[in-house]
């Protein structure tokens, strides 16, 4: 299994960072060419977020991660098949917690409860990629998964991964790290101009 991380298009306004990750795609496909030429071609593609394959599932990608499409477009054309990977009921489930997570809540125990109903969501979605991964993938057969580096799949003990991690990953990396703190300081000014910007009193 090739497993490559999935890295998130930054803002559009971001030039440094499209051009740290158009990098990454350049080596991306290098490294997985590289690999294919001794271990064979991949056969299987798996992407996290899909709940159906096939043209269906091209079509999602080409809308969602243009460099992704165009990649696995690629490998597809060459006779790899791209695989429903998720159960559509759990992934959304997951989905909804996480938007319910991000609002203010006033009571702790349901803030308890939802990261608690969470986390059993996000361990269901992985062991079903997992199984997904297991019923597909024939033996000697060579798959490519795309995924975020966060994930918690456990591979079958008989599949061998292979970490795509081409230079360009660490340094997408720290320019988001930095985009981020920059970020953070600019709303923080922001938040304190607003703060003393007021009208003086009349005396």
């Amino acid at each position: 299994m090739f497993l490559v991380p999935r890295l998130y298009d930054p803002p559009a306004d971001a030039e440094e960072g499209s051009t740290i990750l158009q990098r990454y795609w350049d080596q991306i496909q290098s490294q997985v060419a590289s690999l294919e030429s001794r271990l064979g071609p991949i056969k299987h593609i798996y992407h996290e977020g899909l709940t159906e394959g096939g043209e269906q599932a091209a079509a999602y990608l080409e809308v969602m991660d243009q460099r992704c499409h165009t990649f696995l477009e690629a490998k597809s054309q060459a006779g790899a098949t791209l695989e429903a990977t998720e159960n559509e009921e759990v992934l959304g489930e997951t989905i909804d917690l996480q938007r319910c997570l991000m609002l203010p809540l006033t009571s702790n125990n349901v803030a308890t409860k939802l990261r608690e109903w969470f986390a059993d969501g996000i361990r269901r979605r992985y062991e079903h990629i997992s199984s997904r991964i297991n019923e597909t993938l024939g033996e000697n057969e060579v798959g490519l998964l795309m995924i975020n580096e966060r994930h918690q799949v456990q591979f079958p003990a008989d599949i061998e991964v292979f970490f795509v991690a081409p230079p360009a990953l660490d340094e997408f990396r720290r320019w988001l790290d930095d985009w981020i703190a920059k970020q953070q300081a600019t709303d923080a000014e922001n938040s304190q101009g607003g703060e003393s910007s007021g009208e003086p009193e009349a005396e």
